[in-house]
């Protein structure tokens, strides 16, 4: 069975489930039966093609096409032609098609090659969510993926439970949450504390994080240190002065290392599909302070792995709670826990692979 996955919002979160799929997928048991091909755009920050070929498993077929992430008539209009081109060439059996550009390109270019094919369309994280975007800008987004949903068809793939029960206002849909490796984590995890209370987070510097109210909490907060793992084109946002950046961390297992390196796991995102990086975290046995939004409250269990909040006022407890080391301690080892139950990303690409051959 050939199976192809297309993507264009190859970064963050997305790039470590591809990671993990390609590995999954690409282990040799597997390959006997799947043929896995995975089609994606080297545009976003961070990533390029040589990065791609040395980090995914060989056992998948790896192939690059310019896909921007606005809308681009001209720009789109040659990315499907790119992608009919490849489709044709493979003859795939499944087309899964990853986030909303990727959905709406990949959609349009299935249409054109007159033969049936199975689609499935995964949207970590609906783009008429964003909130750095205008209304109009959203209700277009979300107009879009109801009208491509009833023209085209397809199997929409949640990551999470609260995009799960927006997708199947949509359409046909199917829960598969987002996994992390936890073996191989847990080979970064050793038990730490420091003398002062640190709290972080990962990923980039960019409005989807919300940077100002990660500096806000920082200032608020003044006798804690802050870490920020990772960097980007917001990060001129950072001034508090207990908050360190570390900047871009290529390798996987430093990061691994800093992340363990914390006591709290401190997630300021806008909007979020389920976001990797908390589980990460969790894995690690940190307790998360999020927001309370899609994505972070499908992780966090409210006074038993972490707290979701609305508003900055509710930290001064919270924090409070986690201060004594104890506390940290137990709600660490429920995170972990709930991980190993949900989020293992073995356990769920399984799930996957019983959709395919459905």
């Amino acid at each position: 069975m050939k199976v192809v996955h297309v993507v264009e919002a190859l970064e963050g979160g997305v790039y470590t489930y591809f990671r993990d799929l390609s590995t999954f997928f690409g282990h040799e048991e597997i390959n006997r039966t799947f043929e896995t091909t995975i089609i994606y755009s080297a545009n976003r920050n961070g990533v390029s093609s040589k990065k791609v070929n040395s980090e995914f498993s060989d056992g998948v077929n790896l192939i690059s096409i310019n896909m921007v992430r606005e809308i681009s008539p001209f720009q789109d209009l040659k990315s499907i032609f790119k992608l009919i081109k490849e489709l044709r060439k493979i003859n795939p059996d499944i087309i899964h098609l990853h986030s909303s550009k990727a959905g709406v390109l990949g959609r349009i270019a299935c249409f054109f090659l007159f033969r049936k094919k199975k689609i499935f369309y995964m949207p970590h994280g609906y783009a008429f969510l964003r909130t750095d975007i205008s209304k109009t800008s959203r209700k277009l987004y979300s107009a879009i993926e109801k009208s491509f949903q009833r023209l085209f068809g397809g199997t929409t793939i949640a990551c999470g439970d609260s995009e799960f029960e927006i997708a199947k206002k949509i359409g046909p849909s199917k829960l598969i949450r987002n996994g992390v490796d936890i073996p191989e984590i847990r080979q970064r995890f050793s038990p730490h504390q420091n003398a002062k209370l640190t709290i972080g987070i990962v990923g980039r510097i960019t409005a989807a994080r919300n940077p100002e109210l990660f500096n806000e909490i920082a200032l608020r907060f003044s006798d804690f240190d802050f870490l920020w793992i990772g960097d980007g084109e917001l990060n001129s946002l950072i001034t508090a002065p207990n908050i360190k950046i570390t900047g871009w961390i290529l390798d996987k297992n430093t990061v691994f290392k800093a992340l363990n390196s914390i006591d709290i796991y401190l997630q300021t995102s806008l909007w979020e599909g389920l976001p990797i990086a908390v589980l990460e975290a969790m894995v690690l046995e940190k307790p998360v302070i999020a927001t309370n939004i899609i994505g972070n409250k499908d992780v966090v269990l409210q006074n038993q792995t972490g707290f979701l909040f609305n508003n900055i006022e509710e930290l001064d407890s919270y924090f409070e709670i986690l201060k004594d080391p104890k506390t940290r301690s137990l709600f660490g080892k429920n995170a972990l826990k709930r991980c190993q139950d949900l989020f293992d990303k073995n356990q769920n690409f399984k799930q996957l692979l019983h959709l395919y051959k459905e």
